[in-house]
């Protein structure tokens, strides 16, 4: 079915060493266009170089990405790795460009830089230098955040785009303004969807019986010979070691994903967090 939208391009702008990262800004956008974009008439447009630019004579490279595509676009994503890209003339690289560029006109920019593992033999230190050297100074404007692996950069930047949509005057304007809306805009969070495909079976069960109960407590219980876990009214584990183990390591995943933390310091105790609640909301009570 047609709908009327607020459509909202987003520029992708990066070196050429984080193909991988461009994908998965796409795939978060994606996502969020599909959960948000039909209820709200609100759609996120991706673009960068690789896919919005073409081979053309007589005006600067950069100067053509800068008037083509970046200057209509409200929203920049920045990723950087090992490179920081190719000197244009004016900047220290096409991507530090399209970043100073759309910083100057007070439009909001979400600037990442990678620490995954690289082979050091396929490094080129004046790239790395300098790219050290802006990250320092990105720094000094608050606009940076790391990520360690994809998983990690996955979760950032779909939580972090969440917050940027729900906050930011500049993109609140956007569609606030339109004659057709008359009450706040409610967005959906994506990044909670994104998180639900990596928790194995145990751990979605054990989240949502926690979420049964009031407090949304867990309790890791020892008795001679016997270990379990307390969800709500339900218990799991206690047959042995082995299915103790196995409900010991589904509170470990709701932990390390910070769906769950501790309380106290003895190991015993646990409750949900705002992002176990908000997941927990969204598994099905069948278990």
């Amino acid at each position: 079915m047609a709908y009327q939208a607020t459509v909202i391009p987003v520029m992708i702008a990066s070196p050429g060493d984080v193909f991988e990262e461009r994908e998965i800004v796409r795939e978060v956008v994606h996502t969020w266009n599909y959960i948000n974009s039909t209820r709200n008439g609100v759609v996120l447009m991706p673009a960068g170089w690789e896919t919005h630019s073409s081979p053309e004579l007589g005006s600067r490279a950069q100067e053509l990405i800068n008037s083509r595509v970046l200057k209509d676009c409200d929203l920049l994503i920045g990723v950087f790795w090992t490179r920081l890209g190719t000197p244009t003339g004016e900047a220290k690289s096409g991507t530090v460009e399209e970043i100073e560029r759309h910083i100057e006109t007070g439009k909001p920019a979400m600037i990442y830089f990678s620490s995954k593992p690289v082979a050091l033999q396929s490094i080129d230190l004046t790239q790395y230098q300098a790219l050290q050297e802006f990250k320092k100074k990105c720094e000094g404007l608050g606009l940076v955040e790391e990520f360690e692996n994809t998983i990690d950069f996955k979760e950032k930047i779909s939580r972090h785009l969440q917050l940027c949509i729900h906050h930011n005057p500049h993109i609140k304007s956007l569609f606030e303004s339109r004659p057709d809306t008359t009450e706040d805009v409610d967005f959906v969070a994506t990044y909670v969807e994104t998180r639900n495909h990596e928790l194995s079976d145990e751990a979605q069960v054990l989240l949502k019986a926690a979420s049964k109960d009031t407090n949304g407590t867990i309790l890791k219980i020892a008795v001679i010979g016997s270990r379990f876990i307390q969800a709500g009214e339900s218990s799991f584990g206690g047959q042995g070691g082995r299915e103790s183990a196995r409900w010991e390591y589904a509170l470990n995943e709701l932990v390390d994903r910070n769906f769950v933390v501790e309380r106290g310091h003895k190991g015993e105790v646990f409750e949900l967090t705002h992002e176990g609640w908000a997941l927990a909301d969204t598994l099905p009570d069948d278990l």
